[in-house]
């Protein structure tokens, strides 16, 4: 399995457009350039209608990752924390206050963009950690 993306649409007949390809980039994209390519690839569209997301969400082979942007970088990381958190309580049945405890010991935060007024921050939990 390779990287899943989940993203919430918000209104009837939303549309998908993928661009903006990137073949490396540094975390936290500091300027306008990372090293941009072409897209090329088989991308698998599947709707979820039980799913009520606020943000997108990611899971890798190895991680569950959470995203939070803000133009305040510290509010793009409570936001990242607090849908990890919302995750583990919704998907994983964990208590609200042991969801938070797993956070604050093992979520690890990344910046992932501080190029445009808006910061991004990802929540990386490991899925070694969860049965």
């Amino acid at each position: 399995m390779g990287a899943t993306l989940f993203l919430p649409v918000h209104v009837p007949g939303g549309l998908l457009s993928i661009g903006d390809g990137h073949a490396a980039q540094g975390d936290g994209e500091v300027s306008g350039t990372a090293i941009e390519t072409s897209l090329s690839g088989v991308i698998e569209v599947e709707l979820h209608k039980d799913q009520n997301l606020l943000w997108p969400r990611a899971e890798t082979p190895t991680h569950y990752i959470s995203m939070g942007l803000d133009a305040d970088l510290d509010e793009a990381a409570r936001s990242a924390t607090r849908q990890m958190v919302e995750f583990l309580v919704t998907e994983k049945g964990l208590d609200r206050g042991d969801a938070y405890i797993l956070c604050s010991v093992a979520l690890d935060l990344r910046v992932t963009q501080l190029v445009d007024g808006v910061k991004g921050i990802h929540g990386m939990l490991s899925k070694d950690l969860l049965p």
